[in-house]
């Protein structure tokens, strides 16, 4: 096997390094945490806690992302000086030491890459996501279940706090819906990727014959809104609708009427929310909810104007974005990006992270052409 050359592979890092650090224009990342942070300094900011919310976050955010862009810069000199005293002293350790940290700074840079591509207009924001069973009957809604926690494991890995809004049980197994929040800078353009429709097939648990089923799960992301967001709605467009929590018994969310449906009546858009304690509660995440679907709305329409007057009618994403194939072989597969694993149990346990970026580099070369 042909011995690794450090000084072009190297090279080739420093380079990918440098553009990356233009596009990121880090000279403004540090004048915004210079901003942040006088703004977090004020003594009375805490009296609005929201907009505090939004201020600590939006440092957080920023010195992340300075210190994920330092640190690899670091690597890429360290990793120069261990091939240097490697090579003079003819150490093979190190030098395979090296080998293995030359792949791993490659991935991170391969990662820090992608995030250079979210540039959307509401990319930065935090997420919400909704899955809904589709076609395929109780393994549909099992399905369901299985890309839940597929999700919130993949947030669960990050270190990116979620919180579950509203469940809606099958009868038999697993939920009819469900919907999440990512409060994560960027969860929103990350996540966008993976809205559409989702394939299982595998032999049917349910199926007494064990016959193979195919099963349709529905995943929507929006944008959450921010308090600068202007979506207001009209008290006489929204019909309200409470009724009691349904779940597993011995919840105490089941004891009172507290579950909100909320219908936005000029565009039929529904959104339920069941899992906090309160009325109050349930209706202010239902409202926060519709206006972010409501503020998604209104760009699609924005973007379809811009279509038309460009002449381009094709649809951007297909009906069925990504199969799961558990019998008779073992394949998860993105019919978008051709993107493939052959370990199921990892994709569903939350290792995503390939499918995402593949999806995020699909998205960008769509958006060149």
């Amino acid at each position: 096997m042909a011995s690794t050359d450090f000084p072009a592979e190297i090279r080739s890092l420093r380079n990918t390094f440098q553009t990356i650090e233009k596009v990121s224009d880090v000279e403004r990342i540090r004048a915004d945490i210079e901003m942040l942070s006088e703004e977090a300094g004020v003594p009375d900011l805490w009296d609005n806690p929201a907009a505090a919310q939004v201020v600590t976050s939006k440092l957080s955010h920023r010195q992340s992302e300075l210190e994920r862009l330092e640190s690899i810069g670091s690597r890429i000199e360290d990793l120069e000086v261990l091939v240097e005293l490697a090579a003079d002293e003819g150490d093979a350790d190190s030098l395979a030491e090296a080998e293995k940290e030359l792949v791993s700074v490659r991935k991170a840079l391969a990662d820090l890459e992608v995030v250079t591509l979210l540039s959307g207009e509401y990319d930065s924001r935090e997420a919400v996501v909704t899955i809904r069973s589709g076609a395929g009957g109780v393994d549909a809604a099992d399905f369901a279940e299985m890309l839940l926690r597929m999700y919130l494991r993949w947030a669960e890995k990050r270190g990116y706090p979620t919180r579950v809004m509203d469940t809606s049980y099958a009868e038999e197994a697993g939920l009819k819906s469900a919907t999440f929040e990512v409060n994560a800078p960027y969860a929103f353009g990350t996540l966008s990727v993976e809205a559409g429709t989702h394939r299982l097939v595998r032999i049917s648990p349910f199926d007494n014959q064990g016959r193979r089923q195919t099963s349709f799960a529905a995943v929507e992301v929006i944008p959450l809104i921010e308090q600068n967001d202007s979506v207001e709605i009209p008290e006489n467009e929204i019909k309200v609708d409470v009724f009691r929590s349904s779940g597993p018994g011995g919840q105490s969310v089941n004891t009172t009427d507290s579950a909100v449906r909320m219908t936005h009546i000029p565009t039929g858009i529904v959104v339920s929310m069941q899992n906090e304690k309160s009325q109050i509660q349930n209706r202010a995440a239902a409202l926060r909810v519709l206006q972010s679907r409501l503020l998604l709305v209104r760009k699609e329409e924005q973007d379809a104007k811009k279509k038309a007057l460009a002449g381009d009618v094709k649809a951007s994403w297909g009906d069925q974005m990504r199969s799961y194939v558990l019998n008779p072989y073992q394949m998860v597969k993105d019919l978008r990006t051709e993107h493939e694993v052959g370990n199921t149990s990892a994709v569903l346990d939350g290792e995503i992270d390939d499918f995402i970026n593949a999806g995020i580099r699909w998205r960008a070369e769509g958006r060149r052409a």
